[in-house]
């Protein structure tokens, strides 16, 4: 796993056994930073010197510059489910750099928030500048995919503000999919991208709920923007994680949601509750408990499905 290499000096290549997919993995170390959301709402480039890594998954039959997609892992960090969808598009001839936002900074997971969901979008950014320079992947058309707080960096990199002040100079992300994030904080000028964008989300998601992302891109629509969000009745978040396939939906009574909260950005990059006026805290009356994830079959299918033949519509990929 990309943590046990994390702190490599170059790039480690090894082929992968056939079990794992037929595709060349190279293990390289991304240099980034580490902010706060209201260091990277205000374009703060000192934030904390950090090395983290990623996996880059080439397909082994595809020939010549391939397309690619940056993947950016949910609160869990990286997980069966990431590898899976890295088959899935190796598959179809794209090669797949899955980013491990964690292992370097000594994070098992976000349940104390130490890595702001914003401040991932640095580390793809970073990503997206490795992977320009790589002999087999075409700079012009590399996409982004998130899971949950993955999602939002995946997401709303797409914003002309945001890349003005952290996308590497004359590259962009040529796509940006969401998949079961939060889309209840509105930015400023988070209606203005660069970009396609795609989201993905359960109707009975009681972490991230589907409600503001449909309002979301209902203001990307009236914008002038190519957004879509699919969604599927009844099923709940991080409804891919195929660890879960046959197991019973997961409960987390203890994990907090901001489900009930609408946010807005403030002055200096502040993140306010749009009730109050005031800063937003976990400690607001909207925030609650209690949330589940499950598997669910014929939404995984209906997705793969959907992600599949959005990127190949994008990168132009022959049939």
């Amino acid at each position: 796993m990309i943590s046990r290499l994390l702190f490599v000096a170059a790039f480690i290549t090894f082929e992968c056994p056939v079990g794992w997919g037929q595709s060349k993995i190279e293990i390289r170390p991304i240099e980034t930073i580490t902010v706060s959301t209201q260091q990277f709402l205000v374009g703060d480039q000192h934030g904390q010197p950090t090395m983290i890594a990623g996996e880059l998954r080439i397909p082994v039959a595809a020939t010549g510059k391939l397309s690619a997609v940056i993947v950016l892992h949910g609160s869990e960090g990286l997980q069966t489910h990431h590898a899976r969808w890295a088959e899935e598009l190796n598959g179809i001839g794209i090669a797949v750099f899955l980013v491990d936002s964690f292992a370097g900074r000594g994070i098992t997971n976000t349940s104390d928030d130490r890595l702001a969901s914003l401040g991932m979008m640095v580390d793809a950014y970073r990503a997206l500048a490795i992977l320009a320079q790589h002999p087999r992947i075409d700079p012009q058309r590399i996409a982004i995919m998130g899971f949950s707080k993955g999602g939002i960096a995946a997401v709303y990199s797409a914003t002309e503000r945001f890349r003005k002040m952290y996308a590497p100079s004359g590259l962009d992300f040529v796509a940006h999919i969401g998949m079961y994030m939060w889309c209840g904080t509105k930015y400023r000028d988070d209606e203005k991208v660069s970009a396609p964008i795609r989201l993905f989300h359960g109707t009975a998601d009681d972490w991230t709920p589907v409600e503001p992302c449909r309002e979301y891109v209902m203001r990307l629509k009236e914008a002038g923007a190519d957004a879509k969000l699919i969604e599927f009745a009844g099923v709940p978040h991080a409804y891919d994680t195929i660890a879960r396939k046959n197991l019973e939906a997961l409960a987390f009574p203890n994990a907090q949601t901001a489900r009930n909260c609408t946010l807005v950005e403030g002055e200096n990059g502040i993140i306010l509750n749009g009730k109050t006026g005031k800063p937003f805290t976990m400690n607001d009356e909207c925030v609650q408990k209690g949330t589940h994830i499950g598997y669910d079959e014929a939404a995984t299918v209906a997705t793969v499905k959907g992600v599949k033949e959005f990127l190949a519509a994008v990168f132009k990929l022959k049939s």
